[in-house]
């Protein structure tokens, strides 16, 4: 795996070099930028699987590599490391994509993770691994306590109405942190990830012939057939009906 790094701190920017480093000969740190225009040539020339960057960096910002990167059409992840932790910071680069948002200074652990979450991001794509049957928690042996309280409720009410704000009543958290939390635990967001659930169960409905495709929908927690049609197609990439076909 090839890996830029874009910090301006010089320590921050070795340190962290040195930590990929350590960690194994499979990952390569192809070049190291000290602000974000320099990120942005570097790229050009390395084509980086990854770029760990911080957010405040003179002439261009983390923020402003990743937009940039994604209107150029570059396929690389990006990994926000910063010494900022208010949820706006936060809030924007999940927007934008990002696989991870660490707080510095991150510690091997947390490298570690994210680097073995994109490996296998990179191997299997944003799909879900069907025919998985450990409990949905237990495939996240690593996540946060609060995020596999998350992923039981999901588990279990699926097929219903499922709302985040009064997941996080529940807990006792607020939604934006629940949010952050579990896009960092599980690289992507909450609604994302509950339609994609939704959709590998209502694959194993179609798969079992268990209940008709007009009946599917309303089976995983859809209300409305034609907006499952198209969450399935997305997720997918052919609809239901050319996929029970292909059954």
């Amino acid at each position: 795996m090839k890996i830029l790094i874009a910090e301006d701190e010089q320590r921050a920017r070795e340190g962290l070099c040195d930590l990929i480093r350590s960690i194994g000969e499979e990952y390569t740190v192809v070049g190291k930028a000290a602000n974000g225009r320099q990120a942005l040539e570097m790229m050009r020339l390395t084509q980086p699987d990854v770029v760990f960057t911080d957010i405040k960096m003179p002439y261009v910002s983390g923020l402003e590599l990743i937009t940039a990167a994604k209107e150029q059409n570059y396929k690389t992840h990006f990994v926000v490391v910063s010494a900022y932790a208010e949820f706006d910071y936060a809030k924007q680069a999940l927007k934008l994509g990002v696989e991870d948002y660490l707080l510095k200074p991150p510690t091997k652990q947390e490298v570690l993770k994210t680097l073995q979450n994109l490996e296998r991001k990179m191997k299997y794509g944003d799909q879900p691994h069907y025919g998985v049957d450990a409990k949905l928690p237990d495939q996240y042996p690593n996540a946060h306590p609060l995020v596999k309280e998350v992923l039981r409720q999901i588990e279990a009410g699926y097929a219903d109405k499922l709302n985040q704000q009064e997941i996080a009543q529940q807990l006792s958290v607020s939604p934006e942190y629940l949010s952050y939390l579990f896009a960092r635990e599980i690289g992507k967001p909450f609604s994302k990830f509950v339609k994609e659930y939704r959709i590998r169960k209502a694959v194993d409905l179609l798969k079992s012939r268990s209940a008709t495709i007009q009946d599917v929908p309303y089976q995983v927690g859809f209300a409305d057939r034609k907006y499952f049609d198209k969450v399935f197609t997305e997720v997918m990439g052919e609809s239901p009906s050319v996929f029970k076909k292909s059954m």
